[in-house]
């Protein structure tokens, strides 16, 4: 009897310790993806037609903080602003005059909206994978992308003429605002449609095709009847590019991304569950139903708001998820802040590509997306060969 406990003891320690190897390897794998999107920003800030060292970068950022801070201290807080100012540290300018302007002004925004737009774009798809159970699911295939698409097109097409003389908004502001409600759009759709035949994972996704088809006929459409250059507007639009960036998106998507990951993140021990089936996760507890609506909807509005500002971006919902499960499982606890790393990473990687490569002339990213995604793919294939994608 006590030989028996004492080999159950040891069973309880490996297994402890083989949980507790495989936290701290899934921890250590976040903490370096977060340290490769640093690194990866600073250097792509300073790679472009006027390159930029790396000193000159993070002085020309540190200098801009600190002349920001102590604007805003001066204007609302005098009295905390007396105290900066006699403080002997300084950040000192950058040598090159014009890094600061280029940095901050140009380059910073569309770094940060490629990582928003990563981290929403794969975060949304790792959640929607765990909801449907289907590793092939994404933003896209739920119709996201096609009906963000016709929202763009219908605004390029109705053009400014219509838009900005009736309304306050700007053009390029119109065009954002249709692009995230139809995107919206589609996934109420689609839910409505499932819902009549009851919510499961099959009836979403065949929900969410149709929708798509549908949204893509439209944009078909608007091709067809539009002039040559609106066309052209259209077609940069949906092949996907960071020119929307500017410090004023950055700030306004920034708190959404941000609570839109803190709430799927909540859902994560739901997701585990609903992994082992809906029964068991029905006999768990938890309303298998409004989970799913719930997350989707979550991840449908943080996917539609970046992918307003830049349009359609593809494959970033697909990749992310599946690069990290192959290093640290299905667990949507650690899942969800690692594709999202991921597909941050290289969102950033593909855009620092697209807007060098041909320098000064600038690419869509959407084009460097579609063959990084087609070449994983076709590995995923030949390397899940009669055993699954994953």
């Amino acid at each position: 009897m006590a030989e028996t406990e004492s080999e159950k003891k040891m069973g309880n320690v490996s297994v402890h310790s083989l949980y507790h190897q495989g936290s701290t390897r899934r921890i250590a794998l976040i903490i370096g993806l977060t340290l490769l999107v640093i690194v990866t920003a600073i250097f792509s800030a300073g790679i472009g037609t006027v390159p930029i060292s790396p000193m000159d970068t993070l002085l020309a950022i540190g200098h801009s903080c600190a002349v920001t801070l102590q604007n805003f201290l001066h204007t609302y807080l005098p009295s905390v602003a007396a105290w900066y100012d006699s403080i002997p540290f300084t950040i000192p300018a950058p040598s090159n005059p014009q890094a600061e302007l280029i940095v901050v002004g140009f380059r910073l925004p569309r770094i940060f909206l490629a990582i928003l737009t990563g981290i929403s774009l794969a975060v949304a798809g790792a959640v929607m994978q765990g909801l449907l159970r289907n590793p092939l699911v994404s933003p896209f295939t739920l119709g996201l992308s096609s009906a963000a698409s016709f929202g763009a097109a219908l605004a390029i097409v109705l053009g400014p003429g219509v838009l900005v003389s009736y309304f306050l908004l700007s053009y390029d502001m119109w065009i954002v605002v249709f692009a995230f409600l139809f995107g919206w759009l589609s996934m109420l759709l689609v839910y409505w449609i499932s819902r009549s035949r009851g919510t499961t994972q099959s009836t979403l996704i065949l929900a969410g095709v149709v929708i798509g088809y549908l949204f893509t006929a439209g944009v078909m459409a608007l091709k067809y009847i539009t002039n040559n250059e609106k066309l052209r507007e259209l077609m940069v639009w949906l092949m996907g590019g960071m020119w929307g960036a500017s410090w004023s998106a950055v700030l306004l998507l920034i708190p959404l991304v941000v609570i839109c990951f803190y709430l799927l993140e909540r859902k994560a021990w739901d997701l585990n569950a609903l992994s082992a089936g809906d029964d068991v996760a029905k006999n768990l507890g938890i309303n298998v139903e409004r989970l799913r609506l719930s997350c989707l909807m979550i991840a449908t509005f943080a996917a539609s708001c970046c992918l307003a500002f830049t349009g359609i971006i593809g494959f970033i919902g697909l990749m992310g998820p599946h690069i990290c499960r192959m290093f640290i499982g299905n667990d949507h606890r650690y899942l969800i802040p690692c594709a999202g790393l991921m597909g941050a990473a290289i969102l950033l990687i593909s855009d620092t590509v697209a807007r060098t490569i041909m320098s000064p002339v600038e690419i869509p990213v959407g084009i460097i997306m579609y063959a990084i995604g087609g070449v994983f793919f076709l590995f995923l294939i030949m390397r899940g060969r009669g055993r699954g994608l994953y």
